[in-house]
């Protein structure tokens, strides 16, 4: 017997829902599925605290979203806080927000914890058992995890996000060549200083809006450096009104673009792989499978 979930994911970029049957068997169907940019990250980085405009704008889409529920009459309501929750100081007050006005058992977890639910979406259907890496570049935060047949072998949450480091190092329109060697430099220091060297794997997964977009601008759900370096070359050198216009592109995204495709790069090089599968199979999932544990009472798992 299947039971409908709606999981809405409030990330530092963007907000978004799934609606799906998830069986006891672990198979998932889903019946709908939205993302709205809605940038809760804003000056987190900075300020130490979620600012008012941007819960705003994410309580506008969750109404949105509550209608969708309502229509899927979904059985249960989970949703995941992640990076600009877990750093923002007014972060347990929006968390309680979200409960209460929304009817949504929503949790902002740590960054171990992301990574879990992160690789458990992203491996739950996938045919080949061998051991891979699964990278998610969100808004605030980049989590990079490996591992075989659901089992970890590593995971990390690292302070690198599209939201952080485009507020961080892209302050011209568009960015300088010299703004954009810093931002890498900045990412590729900090996954020396988190991700071993040899992580014993030969493939990877790339999830999230980074990754998705990435597919769908270069036509290919397979991102190798090379076109990746091409991608960000053509992104960057492009004020921001005409990335808006880029085919694949959601406009919403183009302000931060630059930084992602940068930071994915980053993220091969630092696992030493020279291309990555991109899948919309992520942490949404994960945390269908696992939604029981968010109906428990908060705030810790």
């Amino acid at each position: 017997m299947s039971r409908r979930v709606a999981v809405v994911d409030l990330g530092s970029n963007s907000t978004r829902l799934l609606i799906a049957d998830v069986g006891a068997d672990g198979t998932i169907t889903e019946r709908e599925r939205r993302s709205t940019v809605t940038r809760l990250g804003q000056e987190v980085d900075t300020s130490g605290r979620l600012a008012d405009e941007a819960m705003e704008r994410v309580f506008v889409v969750l109404a949105e979203y509550q209608d969708a529920i309502e229509t899927h009459e979904a059985d249960v309501s989970v949703g995941v806080l992640t990076s600009a929750v877990r750093d923002a100081a007014n972060g347990a007050g929006f968390t309680h927000a979200v409960r209460n006005r929304f009817g949504i058992a929503a949790r902002a977890i740590p960054g171990e914890e992301e990574a879990r639910l992160t690789f458990l979406g992203a491996t739950s259907e996938r045919s080949d058992p061998g051991p891979v890496a699964v990278i998610d570049i969100g808004g605030g935060s980049t989590e990079l995890v490996t591992g075989d047949e659901e089992v970890l072998r590593f995971h990390v949450s690292t302070q690198v996000g599209v939201v952080r480091h485009t507020e961080r190092h892209l302050h011209y329109d568009p960015p300088s060549g010299v703004q954009l060697q810093e931002l890498r430099e900045d990412v590729a220091g900090t996954f020396a200083a988190h991700v071993p060297k040899d992580l014993g794997v030969s493939a990877a997964v790339a999830v999230a809006g980074t990754a998705t977009q990435s597919a769908a601008m270069l036509g290919t759900d397979t991102l190798t450096q090379d076109d990746l370096e091409g991608l960000l070359e053509r992104l960057a050198a492009l004020p921001l009104d005409a990335r808006r216009s880029v085919p694949g592109l959601d406009p919403d995204r183009a302000p931060t673009v630059v930084a992602g495709v940068a930071i994915l790069l980053e993220a091969l090089i630092a696992i030493g792989l020279e291309s990555a599968e991109a899948s919309d199979h992520d942490i949404l999932r994960g945390v269908a499978l696992q939604h029981t544990a968010f109906l428990a009472p908060p705030p810790q798992f």
